[in-house]
């Protein structure tokens, strides 16, 4: 069981007040939010900073390596088995672009799994707490603090307008 990390969720109804509130916590210097929504909203996600996803840079890598594949391979195969047949060259560059599109389509596609699956578990959030709302109709905001400084966050999330807030112990 993963060690609890100390600090405040709040549970926030509307868009505007999270969006406020997660500027402000990010202006004090609170960097390490961890932000829970039911659905993309690119007010919450600017007002976050999420940059652009890694994920893309997998799907990139992966597509090419699978039309490189494609066209070595039968340009490979079609020189060390040279047949010719009604006066083609052997190596035949577009009959090979189906091969490459579809070996493009398939290794993109397993590099982008295998990219979300790896930057999954690399950025998961141990110990920290969750309520089923969140996946609902609620937005959750968790500002890893502790002592005297949650008193602070706990403060200025109800100001803010925050429906609920807990604390999380370590």
């Amino acid at each position: 069981m993963a060690k609890a990390t100390p600090g405040v969720l709040a549970s926030f109804e509307h868009i505007d007040a999270a969006c406020d509130t997660i500027r402000a916590l990010r202006e004090k210097g609170h960097k390490q939010l961890t932000v829970y929504y039911s659905h993309p909203n690119h007010e919450l996600e600017e007002a976050c900073g999420h940059a652009t996803s890694p994920v893309r840079l997998f799907t990139l890598i992966g597509g090419l390596t699978g039309v490189t594949a494609a066209f070595a391979m039968q340009i490979w195969m079609n020189r060390d088995w040279p047949l010719l047949v009604g006066g083609k060259p052997i190596v035949a560059i577009p009959a090979f672009v189906v091969v490459g599109f579809e070996l493009t389509v398939l290794i993109g596609s397993l590099a982008t799994l295998f990219g979300v699956f790896l930057l999954s578990v690399a950025m998961r959030n141990k110990g920290v707490i969750y309520d089923g709302r969140y996946s609902d109709d609620r937005i959750g905001v968790f500002v890893p603090a502790g002592g005297a400084e949650a008193t602070a966050v706990e403060r200025m999330l109800r100001d803010a307008g925050a429906v609920e807030v807990k604390h999380a112990a370590a």
